[in-house]
């Protein structure tokens, strides 16, 4: 009965880490689409979270099953109860980078659409925002692989940056509407955009404290700091 339960909890590693690699793709071409304005790629985002979608409801089987056959215990049911966590936040993730991908679709029609085509003013902020975000993704498929839970604490403080990022852009792209009216049009997708990268670093740091959770079986989601 070990070796099978470590058989299958093997297997639920390499499904949820696929899954995240599918994950991190998208978020990967949503950016990459909103750095272009690249209306093919978007679409290609959004085609994929179909993919995402079974791949989310194959992991949650695979959860249930362990539960179901094998009654695990201590590590073992931290483990399988940080999947199924992990699994739900992956799939939101997807989701935000689908709404991402819908705001490129939106911003390419709306300055199709303008009388006098302008180049869309993206700030600087939304890198820091942009980077930040995909190393803190990168940094928790490999603090869950390498059970590193000091990696899982870095992680969630520096959602923090991020926070602070849209909160400067923000006010950035209101400065450039007031100043340069023909941006006024695109920037309810911008501020979609940064408020959808935002919500992905919040559920990346969700999926770091889940991790924190498995390593040392410690819930710090409601400590003011970790």
């Amino acid at each position: 009965m070990t070796t099978n339960i470590h058989s299958a909890i093997d297997s639920l590693k390499q499904h949820l880490l696929y899954l995240g690699t599918i994950v991190e793709e998208g978020i990967r071409n949503s950016i990459t689409a909103v750095r272009s304005m690249d209306p093919v790629l978007a679409a290609e985002v959004q085609a994929a979270d179909s993919k995402i979608n079974a791949l989310e409801v194959n992991v949650e089987e695979d959860c249930l099953k362990i539960l179901a056959l094998h009654q695990p215990v201590a590590s073992d049911l931290r483990f399988v109860v940080t999947a199924l966590k992990m699994n739900r936040e992956l799939e939101r993730i997807g989701d935000l980078a689908c709404k991402i991908a819908d705001k490129v679709l939106l911003l390419h029609a709306a300055r199709k659409d303008a009388e006098n085509p302008a180049e869309i003013v993206f700030p600087q902020e939304f890198e820091v925002m942009f980077v930040t975000t995909q190393a803190m993704f990168r940094n928790c498929l490999d603090a869950f692989v390498n059970e590193d839970a000091d990696l899982a604490y870095r992680i969630c403080l520096q959602d923090d940056e991020v926070d602070e990022a849209k909160r400067t852009i923000r006010r950035q792209l209101e400065q450039i509407a007031r100043t340069d009216p023909g941006q006024q049009v695109f920037l309810p997708m911008q501020l979609a955009i940064a408020r959808g990268v935002e919500r992905i670093a919040d559920h990346i740091t969700n999926t770091s404290e889940d991790i924190i959770y498995m390593l040392q079986g410690r819930i710090v989601r409601h400590e003011e700091q970790i």
